[in-house]
């Protein structure tokens, strides 16, 4: 393994954040710092009458999945409230991707009754190498309802209400309220009516972002943060009540894998256990501990050779930077307690918890068999053809003329670099070999998404604060 000493974790964590100004969609504002990137998506929800400007594409399409984009700002959101005073003058930027994030959200949940789950009809979009500046395929939006119930995105949404909440109560106390007050009506929809999205808009959601962990997660996730943002005893009745069926409850498929059990190592868009178990529980995820440490006798992740947290599916780093984000939250709870963990005979420190996560954050920066970061932008040699549309294709200023749907193709195929920098992007990753292919085409190494960068966010800000430890 090439070892690179003296990783710039302030310069990451700058980075990471501005990846989300890449991913906007909207009117952009005059603050905007990508600015290859132009205004998108200005009449989404207008065909209905609902205004749904806003948020954020999910990765290097030009789709609006609610779904992994209510996790992704949970995870920015709990990524600022836990780590937020190390962020120094990035903190107002990370503020920024979380407002953008959750100002659609009170849009997607304006309507009683209502929760819009998607933006943009997907087999349409990814038929299309197309800017999303240009995009002319249909934006449909589609809703979840009593009728028609989708309780996991619903859920999510309202966690991601709620944990923004926390951050906005210092520096806007009328927008946390309007927040969480909604978090508390969407929680309520999301739990009187239960059912999957699958069930009812599976054509348009699945297999993107097909929900394979159950909602009962989501709803145990929502009430957690609900109840960290009021005290309220009923949330945390309804967090006890309800986790020890997660548990038991082992789902058969996890990511569109099958699961042979071991959902404590299970944190993402999709399956929320290990998080609720460290987030609710605090000192109850000694599990989730021995199913990631390297050395645990019940370890249920693996590892390549040159270090990288591995599990089964495409985009990789999804999982090195989300379980090395609760290794940190929890290493932080075990000192405050002065404990360990005990994985069979292994004991676990909390400083061995950091330091099986900043093995992960060096990996990704450039640590690692290939030499290279992981992140656009990022050190010496990073990807160059990363699979996202806008960065691969002209932008605006360099072609205001519209490209059409086929017309991108070219710039799709070509073996020469992206044009426009999404700086801070964390691609999907190597395989478990270690190897990298930066090509376009091997979306699953080379394209990055919101999800891989937001608990990243909170990774490196904990790291920019204490680099030696």
């Amino acid at each position: 393994v090439v070892s690179v000493s003296g990783h710039d974790y302030g310069e990451a964590l700058s980075k990471s954040i501005l990846f989300f100004e890449g991913q906007r969609s909207g009117k952009l504002p005059p603050s905007q710092r990508l600015t290859w990137r132009k205004d998108s998506g200005l009449r989404d929800g207008f065909e209905i009458g609902i205004d749904l400007v806003g948020g954020y594409y999910d990765a290097g399409d030009n789709v609006k999945f609610n779904f992994p984009m209510a996790w992704s700002t949970t995870m920015l959101a709990w990524s600022a409230s836990e780590f937020g005073r190390r962020m120094g003058p990035d903190l107002p930027h990370a503020l920024d991707a979380i407002r953008w994030a959750t100002d659609y959200f009170l849009k997607a949940t304006s309507v009683p009754g209502l929760v819009f789950a998607q933006v943009g009809e997907p087999y349409g979009d990814h038929n299309c190498w197309e800017r999303p500046e240009d995009m002319d395929t249909p934006r449909t939006p589609y809703a979840v309802s009593a009728q028609f119930p989708g309780s996991e995105v619903s859920a999510e949404i309202a966690a991601a209400l709620a944990a923004a909440s926390l951050v906005f109560r210092q520096v806007d106390r009328s927008y946390s309220a309007l927040l969480l007050n909604r978090a508390k009506t969407v929680f309520e929809f999301a739990d009187k009516y239960q059912g999957s999205y699958n069930d009812n808009l599976g054509p348009w959601v699945c297999p993107f972002y097909c929900n394979f962990g159950g909602y009962e997660d989501e709803l145990i996730w929502a009430a957690s943060w609900l109840f960290k943002a009021t005290k309220a005893p009923n949330y945390w009745n309804y967090v006890a009540a309800n986790t020890p069926n997660l548990d038991n409850h082992k789902s058969k498929t996890i990511n569109s894998l099958p699961n042979e059990g071991g959902s404590f190592a299970e944190f993402g868009w999709d399956t929320k256990n290990a998080g609720i178990n460290v987030l609710a529980s605090k000192l109850n995820a000694d599990k989730f501990v021995c199913s990631v440490l390297p050395e645990s006798p019940t370890k249920y992740v693996n590892y390549s050779a040159g270090g990288l947290l591995v599990k089964p599916g495409g985009s990789n780093l999804q999982h090195a930077t989300a379980l090395s984000f609760l290794l940190i939250v929890y290493a932080r709870y075990m000192n405050r307690a002065d404990r360990v963990v005990q994985c069979g005979d292994v004991k676990a420190t909390p400083a061995r918890l950091i330091q099986v996560a900043k093995g992960q954050v060096d990996y990704i920066l450039g640590s690692n068999p290939m030499n290279m970061s992981y992140m656009v932008g990022y050190g010496g040699k990073f990807p160059q053809r990363i699979h996202h549309r806008g960065s691969s294709l002209p932008s605006l200023d360099q072609r205001p003329q519209q490209i059409g749907c086929k017309d991108g193709t070219p710039y799709f195929e070509s073996s020469g670099p992206n044009l426009n920098l999404l700086t801070g992007a964390v691609v999907g990753g190597p395989d478990i070999e270690d190897r990298y292919n930066d090509s376009r085409a091997v979306f699953v190494q080379s394209e990055p998404t919101t999800y891989i960068n937001a608990p990243f966010v909170g990774v490196l800000a904990f790291f920019k604060g204490r680099p030696n430890l």
